[in-house]
């Protein structure tokens, strides 16, 4: 896999283009690795692995529940990267996004990072809270590796959005509406005018996020955009199910749960 193929998934994709976040370690390494396969089952296009980080400020509370979890079992960014061979030898196939903030990246050191997601067979990283301007060396340091570094444009990025989208590598996400992560009931009117904006400005495919939950409004976004990413509803799925998870006599079950939910989102 490399950087490349990230664009390549995500041109090849009829809508929707989707791309699950699942956080990794949590609840454990093993059960990170089954989601990583259900999800590829499910219709999973390209995978973005959560790495958990202490103070996540673009997450909801659903999220940061998830990233308390997953550190208390001892997972961590090395760790993360690690599990991405697993999948690979279990059978994944799909892209995966290293999808980390900024200050778990700097103390590993940004170029021993992507060093790392090469080395461990992943395709790239997305790191929210890097502003643009300062993104040029993340760019950089990806592109020399055959990797990508997955762009936002959010709502607030004004008149950036236009350099934003034409820069972007990959696919570009697309951050629907304000706020941190979460499931809602429906996206604001201006929402779609945002995310058509964005399109139009855009030379790779796009993908809306933060807040997507339910089928409807993956069909609404048809014609839009180009897919979706979803986060805190699969994680979601994933606490309603995590004692049932952890039994060894239930799990299957438990995956076959998320995965039935995942595709009724994207099958409608």
């Amino acid at each position: 896999m490399s950087g490349n193929n990230v664009q390549k998934a995500a041109e090849r994709a009829h809508y929707p283009l989707f791309i699950p976040f699942i956080m990794a370690g949590d609840p454990d390494q093993e059960t990170t690795v089954d989601l990583a396969l259900k999800l590829e089952e499910a219709g999973a296009h390209i995978l973005e692995l959560g790495i958990p980080y202490s103070d996540p400020l673009a997450d909801g509370p659903l999220l940061q529940r998830s990233a308390s979890r997953a550190l208390q079992s001892g997972m961590s960014l090395r760790r993360a990267l690690e599990l991405i061979p697993v999948m690979r030898e279990r059978g994944l196939t799909i892209p995966v996004i290293a999808f980390t903030y900024y200050n778990p990246v700097l103390q590993m050191g940004e170029q021993h990072f992507f060093d790392q997601i090469k080395e461990n067979g992943g395709d790239g990283a997305l790191i929210p809270d890097l502003p643009y301007e300062e993104s040029r060396d993340i760019h950089r340091l990806a592109g020399e590796r055959g990797l990508v570094n997955i762009s936002l444009a959010a709502p607030t990025s004004g008149n950036r959005i236009e350099k934003i989208a034409a820069e972007a590598e990959g696919f570009l996400y697309c951050v629907s509406s304000l706020g941190v992560t979460g499931t809602r009931d429906n996206f604001p009117p201006e929402a779609y005018s945002f995310i058509e904006k964005v399109k139009r400005n855009s030379s790779v495919p796009v993908a809306a996020g933060f807040g997507i939950s339910n089928p409807s409004q993956v069909k609404s976004l048809e014609g839009v955009c180009d897919g979706v990413i979803v986060g805190s509803a699969i994680m979601k799925k994933v606490e309603e199910n995590l004692e049932r998870l952890q039994n060894p006599e239930e799990k299957s079950s438990a995956l076959d749960a998320v995965k039935s939910f995942v595709s009724s989102l994207i099958s409608s």
